[in-house]
């Protein structure tokens, strides 16, 4: 991958989130002078990378000048993280995407935001999100390679965190938007199960579906945000980690960096300890391809009621298509659907009896060139239906130097025991790999 500390100034904003805890704990920096590194980047590198939606480089100053006079409040105190601009924020707009929100405030944090405020954070700003969380890319491009997509609806917190302009961010995924993104960029990513960050007062949020997510450049910084949210420490990995390889039914799709990167990876973990074996998925789950489609669109009809009545011309072709889509459904179509997602959730369960930890590519491969061409979530889609957490591994490259990532993904509601194996995973990999990422 591109050397991104070359391509603009990197001071403090080169900390992980976890390397900056400790100086600031220590006394050794400030957040003052964090956060000053992390805006200098952004004022340098913003024009080229458009992760931004709002930054008020006075007023995260004025934050981070606040917390350095008061006593530490949690383990990221005085640490900047990016906002994905689908969650609101007291003190600064939420544009969603959407043209006729841009600028609007709505004077209220979402739970997520105001756990990371009370924690002693500095809110750095608000990252680009696509329309609604939709799937239809915006202006942010991809930090190793701007004629490539950084994925859609949470790219501006991937490519932000991926550029040194935050060591964290905040996102959403309704298919694969933090798993994608995080791929596509080369970061860390974690989906949680569906509740496992604090949902409410996420006001555009489809209830069956759209789960939060963290962006990171290390894991123990995703457990680190992840416990500022949560008040949860992960916990110890398993003494031999029971991995599964899932190659069927989507194997083919999946280019050959890719195939490489997961059976590399599969054999590295089994050197280490871990039982590995093979797995495919049962026909129900492509079954439910259709159904997850039917709530997902079911859902947005309803979040998004008051905007498709006062301003239907203001949304893009996409958001309108689903608008026309949804009025052939009935709300059987949409509880038949439910209760097939159901039924599918539960025979994962089932199948998480003799695992731990589901192995699989993050997406097909490599960022493809262009905005308009977005890599098919169909390696993360499946686990956002069944409320799996996920975590995503920046160690490969292709050829091209673009990120090759795959998965971990544990059974639901496990978010604190799959972080804690994702860990494990990740020391392994490290300690066998050498400098990552490894050229595939």
């Amino acid at each position: 991958m591109v050397d991104l500390t070359k391509t603009g100034p990197v001071g403090l904003n080169g900390l992980t989130a976890s390397e900056a805890s400790t100086k600031l704990a220590s006394g050794e920096i400030t957040s003052e002078s964090l956060t000053r590194d992390c805006l200098n980047r952004i004022a340098a590198r913003d024009g080229d990378i458009h992760a931004w939606d709002y930054i008020d480089p006075d007023y995260a100053l004025e934050q981070a000048k606040a917390l350095d006079g008061e006593a530490r409040r949690g383990p990221l105190h005085g640490v900047p993280v990016g906002i994905k601009d689908i969650f609101d924020t007291k003190d600064m707009p939420t544009g969603h995407g959407f043209g006729p929100y841009q600028g609007k405030e709505f004077g209220v944090d979402s739970t997520c935001v105001a756990q990371l405020r009370d924690a002693g954070m500095v809110i750095m700003g608000k990252t680009v999100t696509t329309e609604f969380a939709c799937p239809k890319p915006r202006q942010t491009l991809n930090p190793h390679d701007p004629t490539r997509t950084p994925g859609v609806s949470s790219s501006g917190s991937a490519a932000s965190v991926a550029d040194y302009m935050v060591p964290l961010a905040n996102g959403t995924q309704t298919g694969g938007s933090v798993i994608g993104p995080a791929a596509n960029c080369g970061v860390y990513g974690y989906k949680a199960s569906l509740d496992g960050i604090d949902r409410s007062g996420f006001r555009h949020c489809k209830k069956s579906i759209d789960t939060i997510g963290l962006f990171a450049r290390s894991i123990e910084d995703l457990i680190l945000l992840r416990q500022v949210q949560t008040g949860a420490v992960a916990g110890t990995a398993s003494a031999k980690p029971r991995i599964a390889v899932l190659r069927a039914p989507n194997w083919d799709e999946a280019e050959p960096s890719m195939q490489a990167a997961v059976e590399r990876t599969a054999a590295i973990l089994k050197d280490a300890g871990a039982v590995v074996s093979d797995f495919d998925l049962p026909q129900i789950f492509t079954n439910i391809i259709p159904d997850a489609a039917i709530i997902n669109a079911w859902e947005a009809s309803i979040m998004l009621e008051v905007e498709v009545r006062d301003h239907l011309d203001g949304f893009n072709d996409h958001n309108r298509e689903r608008v026309e889509w949804v009025k052939d459904l009935s709300e059987d179509d949409y509880l038949n659907a439910g209760k097939a997602l159901d039924n599918a959730r539960s025979e994962m369960d089932t199948i998480y009896d003799g695992f731990d930890l589901i192995l699989s590519p993050s997406l097909p491969g490599e960022a493809p060139v262009g905005l308009t061409e977005v890599r098919s979530a169909t390696f993360a889609r499946l686990w956002t239906q069944m409320y799996t957490p996920s975590v995503n591994f920046p160690l490969f490259e292709s050829l091209n130097g673009i990120p090759i990532c795959f998965q971990l993904v544990g059974m639901r509601s496990t978010d604190n025991a799959t972080l804690a194996n994702a860990k494990w995973a990740d020391g392994k990999l490290r300690a066998a790999l050498g400098d990552v990422p490894v050229q595939l």
